[in-house]
């Protein structure tokens, strides 16, 4: 029968899984509690990272409906929960490995589809949802713009081509 306390664990974690838009597996074997305190304070307000127990994280994990990390959970894991904008966790984390080496991303899930350490590097990579919302305005706007251009256009050409007729009508009849 499983200690109360386990369960309690479990259950948590299971809830941090459902709740959260990622999750992200790290080994952090060698970083001081100092390094993980600023490595907390990097990921942002939107993720929380934790130190877990493998065993109770795996149980929670597929309790949650994640079944494709099982093969992570070995050696020192701790997990950050990622509840707002993954890219901005994901950067956090891979320019805190940057600087401290002994911090290693194994993998993660977001949304429910697994990921690999090197899609998470790719993941950070990307520019935030805010950068890439305003390109998109941006992209609208100059089409827009060039719409109205070409719609400007039309007209006025229009009324030259027709100035340019009435020209050579009234040459050729008062040629005659």
């Amino acid at each position: 029968m499983a200690r109360p306390d386990k369960a309690a664990a479990v259950a948590e974690l299971t809830e941090q899984f459902r709740n959260s838009n990622a999750a992200v597996l790290t080994e952090y074997r060698g970083l001081t509690v100092a390094q993980l305190k600023t490595l907390r304070r990097s990921l942002g307000e939107n993720a929380q990272y934790a130190v877990v127990k493998n065993t109770l994280t795996k149980i929670a994990a597929n309790e949650a409906g994640i079944t494709t990390l099982d093969d992570l959970f070995n050696g020192p894991t701790a997990v950050a929960f990622v509840t707002g904008d993954p890219v901005e966790s994901a950067k956090g984390l891979r320019d805190f490995a940057k600087d401290n080496p002994n911090l290693v991303i194994k993998g993660g899930v977001l949304e429910g589809k697994a990921l690999s350490a090197d899609e998470i590097k790719k993941l950070a990579d990307l520019e935030s949802r805010e950068v890439l919302l305003s390109k998109l305005a941006g992209a609208f706007k100059a089409k827009q713009s060039q719409a109205a251009s070409v719609f400007q256009a039309l007209p006025s050409k229009l009324v030259r081509t027709v100035d340019a007729l009435r020209a050579k009508q009234a040459e050729q009849g008062g040629a005659e």
